[in-house]
């Protein structure tokens, strides 16, 4: 297998953040992405090689939302009715605030565990990164952010795989 991944800003720190719960549920998704597999690699894998990808991602490429290498899927903005309609647009405003925050850029490579210490030392006030979502729900996000990376540098991340 490949000791590499291409992945998002915002997907890598969406994972890390779901380790902030209990259990981690690595089960295929009906949209056919591979954030479970990805998640499986990046649990398993501190060394694993992050290639910082803006555009398609290994977790878009089997996405039925991914039509040519672009995002065609629509997002609910009654949480953050500032924020753009489609998905992609929106996250390549938030990937590159993190791109800026993190001093990182598209095609840069370090491992999962550098990646983890980049937001460690940069995680401070990321409401300037989601300015068009409510105070109080990026201060949550920050919250879990800030406990699934404890969680994920302490190996102390327990999680079920219901596709063995």
């Amino acid at each position: 297998m490949n000791n590499s991944i291409k992945i998002k800003p915002h997907h890598f720190i969406d994972i890390i953040t779901s380790f902030s719960k209990d259990k981690i549920l690595l089960t295929p998704h009906p949209y056919g992405h591979r954030v479970h597999s990805i998640s499986k690699r990046i649990i398993n894998d501190m060394n694993l090689i992050s290639e910082i990808e803006l555009g398609s991602d290994n977790i878009c490429q089997p996405c039925i939302h991914n039509i040519k290498g672009t995002c065609d899927d629509t997002i609910g903005t009654s949480y953050r009715p500032k924020a753009p309609h489609l998905k992609r647009d929106w996250n390549l405003i938030i990937d590159k605030r993190w791109c800026e925050r993190l001093k990182i850029k598209q095609g840069d490579k370090i491992t999962i565990l550098k990646f983890c210490n980049l937001l460690k030392e940069n995680l401070n006030n990321i409401t300037e990164i989601y300015k068009e979502v409510p105070k109080e729900k990026t201060i949550e996000r920050e919250n879990n952010l800030k406990k699934g990376l404890k969680k994920y540098l302490d190996l102390n991340v327990e999680y079920i795989d219901e596709t063995t």
